[in-house]
C-alpha cells in the first residue's frame, strides 16, 4: 500500500502546499481575533444557574463573530446539532404564512421533518410555506432562482453549502455570494447551512444574513465536545436569540457547569484541523479515482468542504468501506458498523465513527444512506497522518496491491 500512498502524495504535494497556505491564512486571523478581544483564563470558567453575565459565553460569541466576519452571533453548548442551530434559525426568522425558498435543492435529510413535518410542531404546521429550486447539473440554477424569487418572494433563502447525501459539488464563497447578489434584501432574509465548509477557504461567506454550523465538525476543532453557532447580523440574531432560549431572554442565560475551554481552543485549532480533513479527502479522492471509482470532488477540483464522496454501485461494497474505516479509528476499532433507522433520515444509515467525541464528523468518519447507487461520505481526519492509514487499511480491504 506504500508504493501506492506514497505516488499519490507526490502527486498532490502542490495542491496539500494551496491547503497549507490557507490553513495559515486563516490560522492568523483566528490568533488577531483572540488578542483583540483579549482572551484569558477567566474566559474558561464555568458556570451554573442562570449565568448571568457569563464572560466565558458572551466573549466566546463576540469571537465567532470576528472570525466569520459578522456583526454578531450565538455560540452555546446548548445546541444539540448542526440540524438543531438551522431550526433555531428558521423558526426565528420566519413566521406564520411566510415563504421559505431552498434555493440549492432540496435541503439535508433532518430537515424534511423541521420543514414538512405533520403535526409535530413543523414549519409547515405553523402556517410557513417553502419552496424549491432543484440544482441543475449539480450546481445552483441561478436563471431558475430568479424566476422563484419574483414569483414567490420568500422572507427566506436558504443555501444548503455542503452536498448533504447528494452527488454534487460544494457551494464556494463565490458561489454563494452569486446567489445573494440575486436576493432583494429589502424583501427577503438569507439563510446558509455553512456545515463543513469553515475555514476551507480564505474567507468566510458573511455576505448572508445569517450562517449555522456545528461545533462538533470544522470550528470545533476535534475539540469541542457539543454545541453549534449562528453568526449573522444584529437584526438576524436579535430574532433567532429568543428560539434559543425564550423570545423574553434570548442570550442572557445559559450556564455551562463545564469550562469553557474546548471551545476557544477547538477554535484556534480548526484551521489547521481543517486542512488536516481537506487533505484527506484529497488522498482518498485521488487514490480511488485511480482505481476506477467515481469520486466527488474529483483531486482536480476545489475543496469547498471536507467531504469525499465515493461511488460504489453496490451496498455491501459501502458497508465494507465503512466498515474497514470503523476497524481505523482510535475508538470503538472493534465495533461493525450496521445500517439502522437513525432519527430523522428515511433511508436505513450506516456510519462510522470512531470518534473521540460521539458523532464528530471533523474526525475521521464515514455515513451514507443505504440507498443507490451506494454513495459512502467520508469526511474529517484530525490528523492527516491518520488518513493516509485508514487509506491504506481500505486499500488493503478491497485487495489492492502495490
Amino acid at each position: 500500500m506504500k508504493n501506492i500512498t506514497c505516488k499519490a502524495l507526490a502527486a498532490l504535494s502542490s495542491r496539500f502546499a494551496e491547503i497549507d497556505d490557507i490553513a495559515l491564512e486563516n490560522q492568523r486571523k483566528v490568533l488577531d481575533a483572540f488578542i483583540e478581544h483579549r482572551i484569558a483564563l477567566r474566559h474558561f470558567a464555568p458556570t451554573t444557574g442562570y449565568a448571568y453575565d457569563d464572560v466565558g459565553r458572551d466573549t466566546l460569541c463576540k469571537l465567532f463573530a470576528t472570525v466569520f466576519a459578522t456583526e454578531d452571533a450565538i455560540v452555546s453548548p446548548l445546541i444539540a446539532s448542526g440540524t438543531h442551530a438551522l431550526s433555531i434559525a428558521m423558526f426565528g426568522l420566519l413566521r406564520p404564512g411566510d415563504m421559505l425558498l431552498c434555493a440549492t435543492g432540496k435541503p439535508y435529510d433532518t430537515l424534511n421533518d423541521v420543514i414538512f413535518g405533520s403535526g409535530i410542531g413543523s414549519l409547515k404546521d405553523f402556517g410557513v410555506k417553502c419552496e424549491i429550486v432543484p440544482l441543475k447539473g449539480g450546481k445552483p440554477d441561478l436563471e431558475a432562482i430568479t424566476a422563484k424569487l419574483r414569483t414567490c418572494k420568500p422572507a427566506v433563502v436558504m443555501i444548503q453549502r455542503s452536498r448533504g447525501y447528494d452527488m454534487r459539488p460544494a457551494l464556494s464563497v463565490n458561489d454563494i455570494e452569486r446567489i445573494c447578489a440575486l436576493v432583494d434584501r429589502k424583501q427577503s432574509q438569507i439563510l446558509l447551512d455553512n456545515c463543513y465548509g469553515e475555514f476551507t477557504e480564505k474567507t468566510e461567506p458573511s455576505c448572508v444574513d445569517a450562517l449555522v454550523g456545528s461545533l462538533i465538525k470544522n470550528p470545533g476543532g476535534g475539540i469541542a465536545p457539543t454545541g453549534g453557532y449562528v453568526c449573522g447580523t444584529k437584526k438576524a440574531i436579535a430574532k433567532i436569540e429568543g428560539r434559543l432560549t425564550a423570545p423574553s431572554i434570548g442570550r442572557e442565560v445559559g450556564s455551562y457547569a463545564a469550562d469553557y475551554r474546548p471551545f476557544y481552543q477547538g477554535l484556534f485549532n480548526a484551521p489547521h484541523v481543517t486542512a488536516q480533513a481537506v487533505k484527506t479527502a484529497l488522498l482518498f479522492s485521488y487514490v480511488f479515482e485511480s482505481l476506477g471509482y467515481e469520486t466527488l470532488p474529483r483531486y482536480t477540483d476545489a475543496m469547498d468542504d471536507i467531504i469525499c464522496s465515493i461511488k460504489f454501485n453496490d451496498a455491501q461494497k459501502l458497508i465494507n468501506f465503512c466498515r474497514t474505516v470503523q476497524s481505523a479509528s482510535p475508538v470503538d476499532s472493534f465495533a461493525a458498523p450496521e445500517p439502522w433507522d437513525m432519527p430523522g433520515y428515511d433511508d436505513k444509515i450506516i456510519m462510522a465513527a470512531g470518534a473521540f467525541v460521539q458523532g464528530a464528523s471533523i474526525e475521521l468518519s464515514c455515513d451514507a444512506p443505504i440507498r443507490p447507487p451506494y454513495i459512502a461520505y467520508l469526511q474529517g481526519g484530525i490528523t492527516f497522518e491518520h488518513g493516509i492509514i485508514a487509506l491504506e487499511r481500505c486499500l488493503s480491504a478491497l485487495g489492492v496491491n502495490d
